[in-house]
């Protein structure tokens, strides 16, 4: 399982997200992907991102900005991480 979180340079949102990732403890967990090099992920995510997904051999589950710390806690938990 990997979590991902969908990002660009310069996203003061995605920094946020990434605080609120190292504050649940699974930082060293996350890749974060820089959506301005891939036109597909531009197209999906160019004017959502922040966004984190979880991908599992069978499901991609996914959480939007806004979510705060509990609400990432609590997704997190309902995949398996703590």
């Amino acid at each position: 399982m990997s979590i991902i979180l969908y990002s660009t340079e310069g996203c003061h949102l995605c920094e946020q997200a990434y605080a609120l990732l190292t504050e649940a403890g699974v930082s060293e967990q996350v890749d974060v992907v820089d959506i301005a090099f891939d036109d597909n992920l531009f197209s999906r995510y160019g004017v959502t991102i922040p966004v984190v997904s979880i991908y599992d051999n069978e499901s991609v589950s996914e959480l939007g900005w806004p979510f705060d710390a509990a609400e990432l806690a609590l997704w997190l938990k309902s995949h398996g991480i703590n």
